[in-house]
């Protein structure tokens, strides 16, 4: 197969190419009557040349966000609310309340002393700490503490709750699930802990502790789970590895230096459903543009600059969100000089990869280029 479809547009070989006659709108009728339907009707739009997503770019500026998210808290409480969650609703996909492709996002606030209560579902979870300080997540008896940009993982079937202690500050934090795919697979349950609340049973901090050391694996611990064990990633030790990876690497043309959190017993994703990176722009990184297949949601760590997506440019800054559909050609740009930018990301890869639907290329011109 060519790596390019445009040269197929023009070619209807193969493809629907049929006129309605009175003849044909009757027989259809009768079809529609016993619950089928003919391929014809709807091969090219069920079948595309290439992928063809419904989700448009998005940026979700946070100064524009915050100041809502933050009155959420005197409007309802997280006991009523379940979760109190300010979801990021891309045009596209608004029948599915999805950020991007079958990925569900949204901005998540507690006020010190406040607990939401625990609860399971199929779907798999992250959080990505925005600001505040005090924040905690408890999984199936494993607390973490969290501070600013921590990741931490909320896997699916475990049970997990959140919370801010009542030394710390309202913090905010986004939220990425797979909500839109396991909807899609009618394979979601959610249950809520008949206490309530669940039992820390380990140590503080004791994922870390064991998993966090890059090279090492505690002897004594068996793990068969289908996710990684290391529920939180810190923020300053992946920094620290993407400026020492850029110290010696010329990285990547697209993303510069890029990393993926991992699953230390694998090296594969760290969830079945969901993966995520961090990437470091270098000052004054000009990235080449390609597209491929998996639909990304970003989030600013750190620094500032822009993206194009699909011709369209998008300026970010710390804490910013945008996402970029499936197929959709994009680059990025730091536009200090001086400052490295971080880029947080989450996708739906690991599906993608094992479904071997992978596929990627570049682009010969920057669509900055064709901006200018």
């Amino acid at each position: 197969m060519a790596d390019s479809y445009d040269g197929y547009k023009e070619n209807t070989a193969g493809r629907a190419n049929v006129e309605d006659t009175p003849e044909l709108v009757a027989y259809y009728k009768k079809l529609e009557e016993m619950k089928v339907g003919a391929l014809w009707t709807v091969a090219n739009k069920i079948e595309p040349w290439q992928p063809a997503p419904e989700s448009v770019p998005v940026l979700w500026r946070y100064d524009d966000l915050r100041e809502h998210v933050l009155q959420s808290v005197t409007l309802v409480s997280p006991e009523k609310a379940g979760r109190r969650v300010i979801y990021l609703e891309n045009p596209g996909r608004k029948d599915i309340s999805a950020a991007v492709g079958l990925l569900y996002s949204g901005l998540q606030v507690m006020n010190p002393g406040e607990l939401a209560s625990c609860h399971a579902h199929s779907s798999s979870a992250l959080r990505f700490i925005m600001e505040g300080r005090g924040a905690y997540t408890i999984v199936d008896g494993h607390k973490m503490t969290l501070g600013e940009n921590d990741f931490v993982l909320t896997p699916n079937g475990t049970w997990h709750e959140h919370g801010v202690s009542e030394e710390g500050t309202s913090c905010i934090w986004q939220d990425g699930l797979d909500i839109p795919m396991i909807n899609a697979l009618d394979a979601g349950f959610y249950q809520v802990h008949p206490d309530l609340n669940q039992a820390v049973s380990y140590p503080v901090d004791d994922s870390t502790v064991m998993w966090g050391t890059p090279g090492l694996k505690p002897q004594a611990s068996a793990w068969s789970k289908p996710y990684s064990p290391l529920f939180k990633y810190q923020w300053e030790p992946t920094r620290d590895a993407l400026k020492a990876l850029a110290a010696i690497s010329d990285g990547s043309p697209f993303d510069d230096v890029l990393m993926n959190y991992i699953n230390p017993l694998t090296g594969g994703h760290v969830m079945s459903t969901i993966g995520a990176s961090m990437q470091l722009l270098r000052p004054g990184f000009n990235g080449k543009a390609h597209r491929h297949t998996g639909s990304f949601m970003y989030q600013v760590a750190q620094g500032s600059g822009y993206s194009i997506i699909n011709g369209q440019r998008f300026d970010w800054k710390k804490r910013d969100i945008f996402c970029v559909p499936a197929w959709c050609w994009h680059e990025h740009v730091n536009t200090s000089d001086s400052e490295d930018a971080f880029l947080f990301s989450f996708s739906d890869l690991p599906v993608i990869e094992k479904l071997n639907l992978y596929r990627e290329e570049a682009l010969a011109e920057n669509q900055g280029k064709q901006l200018a």
